[in-house]
């Protein structure tokens, strides 16, 4: 492994390592359902609906991967940083500041 390759954040680590294992469970309910298949017994119904929810899985955690990705790269650039999103972080302008204060308030002497 390259030294000028960074390390991913733990949160991009842990979604992939996610990732890999919905992926085998996919590969190990396919490899039930075509035996299943092959022997013709009842297993193969719950194997199919267990690969269905394995392929809805795997495709959640590959979504997950690219967000936590875009998260820690936008992290990583910081509010200051020369993208799209520059500055969203940076607090807010003090809208009230510009508006003109209430009179001074002098207590009003009664006129006679």
């Amino acid at each position: 492994m390259s030294a000028a390759r960074r390390r991913l954040p733990d949160e991009v680590r842990s979604a992939a390592v996610r990732a890999v294992l919905c992926l085998a469970f996919t590969l190990v309910c396919l490899t039930v359902a075509v035996f299943a298949s092959y022997a013709g017994t009842g297993l193969l119904t719950p194997a199919l609906m267990a690969m269905g929810l394995g392929v809805f899985g795997t495709m959640w955690c590959l979504l997950e991967i690219m967000i936590s990705r875009q998260v820690a790269a936008q992290r990583a650039r910081g509010p200051h940083s020369a993208s799209p999103m520059a500055g969203s972080r940076t607090a807010r302008r003090d809208v009230r500041a510009d508006r003109p204060g209430p009179a001074s308030r002098q207590p009003r002497l009664p006129t006679t």
